[in-house]
């Protein structure tokens, strides 16, 4: 009873934060001028608010704060370092994605800002020490401090890029990083033996706060997250170290944008383009561009392709069924996009 109460009190206290927190971020965004210009990346036909991502940095700071107040067990000793290092990581990046949202900061400026961002995780013990083999289900032997170092900050910069690039249509980024947090939170909360249950409130936190700010900004949007979908990147790659290094799930959730991402950065080298530059060709952006799906419809069409990964690693505990699934949905993804070049050839 007591563990129900906490998980209520922490989601309500989280989402109450995001809704009141939604008009705070459009009055300081029209204020300030922090605005997405009508004919942008996101062709918007009005200008709109970009400070909406301070609405979930708050209301998941505000949950995971509140977490520690709560009567449940607590298993790691080192939970308070950690949470010291995702708070302190969260407002550096956020700080960060507002400087970019007013500046318009060049990719080496972001890429700095990033691997600080990593480098407060990693000093409070957020890091990667080891994996679990999917042939063997053994996990391996704590790694050297410079391979843990360089494998946390290639993760963790992964994780705020692909959100990022994600936010390209209403609804999508928010949406697919709810689903994560969600399979987090389930994972830590129900499925780990024993239950994480103080670990299991920082992606419930962020849930509440991803469905607060979604109300805002599911099509049609009245509200973007900007350069907080940094933050959200941060969020989710971190949480998925401190949960027990649950990559795993992670990679199946976001398998198709984390392959989007791959791809383009790819095909931009091939034409000689900076892979840095954003652009339309994501796949959102091309399916949008050619009619095939509206902007509700894409959104959902994503929040089913992640939803149904996300719960493969829910009922199987198996790390060889991860392994198979993520490689079999690489390959569908893959053709997916093949097929998608060559029709856009042909037009």
């Amino acid at each position: 009873m007591l563990t129900l109460f906490a998980f209520v009190i922490v989601f309500n206290a989280a989402l109450a934060t995001a809704l009141l927190a939604i008009p705070l971020a459009r009055l300081l965004s029209f204020r300030f001028g922090i605005i997405s210009v009508p004919g942008g990346r996101r062709q918007e036909p009005t200008p709109m608010a970009k400070m909406g991502g301070l609405a979930i940095f708050l209301g998941f700071t505000v949950g995971i704060i509140l977490a520690q107040f709560v009567a449940v067990e607590r298993q790691d000793p080192n939970e308070i370092t950690r949470l010291a290092g995702l708070v302190l990581g969260s407002v550096v990046i956020a700080v960060l994605g507002i400087a970019d949202d007013i500046l318009d900061l060049n990719y080496m400026q972001i890429f700095l800002g990033q691997a600080l961002t990593s480098a407060v995780a990693i000093a409070f013990q957020i890091f990667i020490e080891f994996f679990t083999n999917p042939f063997t289900g053994a996990q391996t032997d704590p790694w050297s401090p410079v391979i843990t170092v360089a494998l946390t900050l290639f993760w963790l910069v992964l994780m705020m890029n692909t959100v990022n690039l994600l936010d390209g249509s209403d609804g999508l980024a928010a949406g697919i990083a709810l689903i994560a947090s969600i399979v987090l939170f389930l994972n830590s909360a129900l499925l780990q033996q024993p239950a994480q249950t103080s670990v299991s409130l920082l992606p419930l936190a962020l849930t509440g706060a991803l469905v607060g700010f979604l109300i805002h900004n599911f099509y049609p949007a009245r509200v973007y997250m900007g350069g907080s979908a940094w933050f959200l990147g941060y969020a989710l790659g971190s949480l998925s170290i401190i949960g027990g290094a649950k990559m795993a799930t992670i990679l199946l959730v976001m398998g198709l944008p984390l392959m989007d991402l791959g791809w383009q950065m790819v095909n931009r080298l091939r034409h000689g383009n900076n892979p840095f530059r954003g652009d339309r060709g994501h796949l959102h952006f091309r399916l949008l561009d050619s009619g095939v799906l509206s902007p509700r419809q894409l959104a959902l069409s994503y929040y089913v392709f992640c939803a149904f990964f996300g719960i493969l690693t829910l009922i199987t505990t198996s790390e060889m069924f991860k392994f198979i699934a993520f490689a079999v949905m690489l390959i569908c993804i893959a053709i997916g996009f093949i097929a998608l070049g060559r029709s856009s050839t042909l037009k």
